[in-house]
């Protein structure tokens, strides 16, 4: 309790601002229910309840954005984890998160030349043959230099803001305790899992902040890709003598990723390859480069599948600020702060789930979304009907004609309105679906992601049941028995001495019942407030009946001392009763 204390008296600064924020955007209720106004009241700072009247009028994801956008960068970062949670969020709610732009004014190089001169080791003018101190672009958490070295090779270097760190750390306390009290009690909160949504940012973010981590992200998904060719391209391993003496250099890679240059690379900065392509944002350029939009949308999708499917590990982000587009239609990917990782378990599900609606076999998906629900309260019969009516309408429509993205989106629009949430990182990978099929559209009208899935996902199925993939798996669950098995005396054993020695203890826990006995507390607390107040008036007055002793303005002074005793407990007694019944009427 002392801890969270003292925390909490640090935080108070950045929580004033949260909280005038809040109230200007037209949240100042919440911050009431919250108690956040009464923390600040009694700790002197005031808050000024008027809001902006042009933000009243508008409707509350727009109004919420441009809140999390003032809020700064931990804010700007939850809203952009919220645009994932297409399982939660609404379409308009989700449309207006994906708004918000993670740019802001760069930092003056010199506020921020010491911390790179200590991550380098030097200099930067001194490190890099040049190195522009004018930044490339300015996000909430970093700032991106470029640089060439010695050997001509252009790089780019990626600092984090000075200070940036605990204006976060502080901002994740305040909402962990916020999720975990939106969570107790509010049950339309609840709904949205808010302590499940904040561990998953936190968890995120602070992986964001290392840079190091995101480098090897990078380099583990480049090395998935070692070797890979495309069907549109010519084969890597051109190397075929021409004329006798003349050897082809070979085919330059297809998808290509970033090089680290670790020795310069660390937590708080990363020196990279410097990418010199079109952003996938611009196609016009793509046109005016005279490169082929189609084979750039198979390849972006084939390249993309290929990390979900086979790898298991994927690009969690790839929007148009992510991908350029290199001569010879290569595809380039940057910024690997937001991966997924997929389980053997998930990557199984995925795959069935993926033919079960392509296919159309209504069956298989909602045994799926049956088991991604998990252990809560959900009207079986009523999911598994409407995934059926859901997938059946596709029936009879060819490949060409399905849009996976499309199907994906009704399909967790189905799990939202049952009041389900799917796992974090199936979110993630819904996502990065729907962003691709977006992008392949954008370059290729005519662009189908089922068909580029299909072939991917069959022989994933085909190499599942394959003689040694099932010896694999059998002799897993082979050791896993026997372990079981092993240890299983030891277990009984241990639970029967417990027993004989009256230690065997069953533990429950239930969320609501915490509540509950916080209520008991404070009315066990107000009673014996009460019996001391009562005892204190009864005492009082037999003292004042009896003389001698001390005296204040002709009255027994301890009899003096008891009242006044009294009236201080009864007026906070009194107190705790308006307030506990205001909450409740909260």
């Amino acid at each position: 309790m002392l801890l969270q204390a003292l925390e909490a008296t640090r935080d108070f600064g950045r929580l004033h601002e949260i909280a005038s924020i809040l109230i200007r955007y037209g949240f100042g209720d919440m911050v009431r229910r919250m108690g956040w106004a009464n923390a600040l009241d009694r700790a002197g700072r005031a808050l000024h309840w008027s809001h902006d009247e042009e933000s009243a009028h508008l409707p509350p994801p727009a109004r919420v954005r441009r809140a999390l956008e003032e809020l700064g960068p931990t804010f700007i970062k939850l809203g952009q984890v919220l645009a994932t949670r297409v399982d939660l969020f609404e379409p308009e709610w989700i449309t207006e998160f994906e708004k918000l732009q993670d740019s802001v004014p760069p930092v003056p190089y010199a506020d921020i030349k010491q911390q790179l001169c200590e991550d380098l080791g030097g200099p930067p003018e001194e490190i890099f043959a040049a190195f522009d101190p004018e930044p490339m672009a300015a996000a909430s958490i970093a700032q991106v230099y470029r640089a060439r070295l010695d050997d001509g090779s252009e790089v780019v270097v990626k600092v984090r803001r000075p200070g940036i760190q605990p204006v976060i750390e502080a901002d994740l306390r305040w909402l962990t305790r916020l999720a975990e009290l939106a969570e107790t009690e509010s049950p339309e909160l609840r709904a949205f899992k808010p302590k499940e949504v904040i561990q998953q940012f936190a968890l995120s973010l602070r992986h964001e902040l290392n840079f190091a981590a995101e480098c090897r992200n990078c380099e583990r998904i480049a090395i998935n890709f070692s070797g890979y060719t495309d069907q549109d391209a010519a084969p890597a391993s051109a190397t075929d003598k021409v004329a006798g003496s003349t050897v082809l250099p070979p085919v330059p890679p297809v998808i290509v990723f970033p090089h680290i240059y670790w020795q310069w690379t660390g937590e708080r900065v990363c020196v990279q390859e410097f990418i010199d392509g079109i952003p996938g944002s611009q196609l016009d350029a793509v046109d005016r480069a005279g490169l082929e939009r189609k084979i750039l949308a198979r390849r972006g999708a084939r390249a993309v599948l290929k990390m979900i499917v086979e790898d298991a590990f994927f690009h969690a982000d790839p929007h148009p600020g992510n991908v350029f587009y290199l001569p010879g239609n290569r595809i380039a990917f940057i910024d690997f702060g937001m991966v997924g990782c997929l389980t053997e378990e998930r990557r199984e599900q995925l795959i069935r789930v993926l033919l079960g609606l392509v296919r159309h076999e209504p069956a298989r998906v909602a045994d799926v979304v049956l088991e991604w629900t998990g252990d809560g309260a959900v009207d079986e019969e009523g999911l598994t009907l409407e995934i059926q009516t859901f997938v059946d309408q596709y029936n009879g429509m060819s490949l060409k004609q399905i849009k996976l993205g499309t199907m994906l989106s009704d399909l967790v629009a189905i799990v939202r309105r049952h009041h389900l949430g799917l796992p974090a990182d199936l979110t993630l990978l819904v996502k990065a679906f729907i962003s691709l099929e977006g992008m392949g559209r954008e370059l290729d009208p005519d662009f189908n992601m089922a068909s580029e899935a299909m072939p991917m996902l069959e022989k994933a199925l085909r190499a599942r049941y394959k003689p040694s993939t099932l010896v694999k798996r059998g002799w897993r669950v082979a050791s896993e028995a026997l372990s079981l098995i092993g240890g299983l005396p030891h277990d009984l054993s241990r639970l029967l001495r417990a027993a004989r020695r009256g230690r065997l203890e069953i533990h429950i826990d239930i969320t609501n019942l915490k509540h509950v006995g916080n209520q008991l507390d404070g009315a066990a607390n107000r009673l014996v407030v009460g019996v001391v107040v009562a005892a204190l008036i009864v005492g009082s007055s037999i003292v004042m009946t009896v003389s001698g002793g001390p005296t204040l303005l002709g009255l027994p002074f301890f009899g003096l001392v008891g009242f006044l005793g009294a009236a201080v407990g009864g007026i906070w007694l009194l107190l705790s009763i308006w307030r506990s019944n205001r909450a409740d009427r909260e």
